[in-house]
């Protein structure tokens, strides 16, 4: 199949790679020209994807012209923050009728907090969308290192034809038709990555780690549950996996800004700092913004994002968090 990957990011990159060596025809779009030319003649991705080689089959390019006309499938993989923007772009490009669309892009959009395969639907005119989620660091993947993720659409069979076209010896691919659960744990995890981050940061240890990845499960529950999602879903990869996979990871951005901010470090310090994005604290706002409208309490996502936006120093948060009002589990 022609498949067009839209993003030159680590997860994009990985993806890619992985969809090129199952010989389909892969192009991988990027912003910016001169660094595009980079990768295509170093076959390297030093920016994003360190220590990776790309066969000499994949293709690289800053045009979407040249890309997304022909593609059979569209795979949506840039930042939450620039994705409507990049969906502008590829809108008046795309086979709305035949072309299936990925969205691996975890996080809702800052302008309107729809979730990513909301705004997909809308701006590109198509209902062809399936979402891709679970706990799938780039650099692993792009490794060939064992992998299980979660596919989701509401129309089921696109949800299949996509799982046939990802699953691989090292890539496992479910399916469901709950999207929004799906969504959602992509979302609340990045957060609770920070809080887990911050945690390590400050020297506390594996006691401390279970709870606030157990009780972070329990807030991401109740918010899916509270937008129509499925209990079993946060049960599943795209939730629990996913959760843990954030909050433990070496490669994790979201737990490298929480370890650091349990350090002493200032929030605008930490992403002055980072080359690639940390969604977790753009999220963090969104997710805030989410849990007042729909009346759900998330206590340690909303410490996150005080710590983030209200200047609330990290140990006021930790006695915020353990003074709370004893309650049911």
């Amino acid at each position: 199949m022609n498949i067009a990957v839209i993003g030159d990011g680590g997860w994009g990159s990985a993806i890619a790679s992985m969809l090129d060596a199952y010989g389909h025809n892969v192009t991988v779009w990027g912003p910016f020209p001169d660094y595009i030319d980079e990768v295509r003649s170093t076959r390297q991705n030093p920016r994003y994807l360190p220590g990776i080689i790309f066969s000499e089959s994949l293709r690289w390019t800053s045009d979407l012209k040249t890309c997304v006309p022909d593609a059979d499938v569209v795979v949506l993989a840039s930042p939450s923050k620039f994705y409507k923007g990049v969906c502008e772009q590829v809108a008046p490009l795309l086979d709305r009728v035949n072309t299936i669309v990925v969205s691996l892009t975890k996080g809702v959009c800052p302008v309107t907090c729809q979730r990513m395969s909301e705004v997909a639907r809308s701006v590109l005119g198509t209902d062809r969308v399936v979402v891709l989620s679970g706990p799938s660091h780039a650099e692993e993947v792009a490794r060939r290192i064992p992998t299980a993720v979660t596919c989701a659409c509401e129309d089921y069979d696109l949800a299949v034809t996509v799982q046939h076209l990802f699953n691989g010896p090292r890539f496992r691919v479910y399916t469901t038709d709950d999207v929004v659960g799906v969504e959602i744990g992509g979302l609340v995890k990045n957060v609770l990555a920070i809080a887990v981050g911050a945690s390590d940061g400050f020297g506390f240890g594996d006691n401390t780690r279970a709870a606030l990845i157990t009780r972070g499960l329990a807030e991401m529950t109740r918010l899916a549950l509270a937008m129509g999602a499925k209990r079993q879903t946060l049960s599943g990869l795209a939730g629990i996996g996913d959760l843990i996979v954030t909050c433990t990871s070496e490669h994790s951005r979201n737990h490298t800004v929480g370890r650091r901010l349990g350090r002493g470090e200032s929030i605008e310090a930490i992403t002055g700092s980072m080359q690639m994005v940390a969604e977790g604290v753009d999220n963090a706002r969104l997710l805030h913004e989410l849990a007042v409208q729909y009346g759900v309490e998330m206590p340690i996502s909303n410490l996150v994002y005080r710590i983030c936006y209200e200047s609330l120093a990290t140990d006021d948060a930790v006695m915020i968090l353990m003074e709370r009002a004893v309650k049911p589990e």
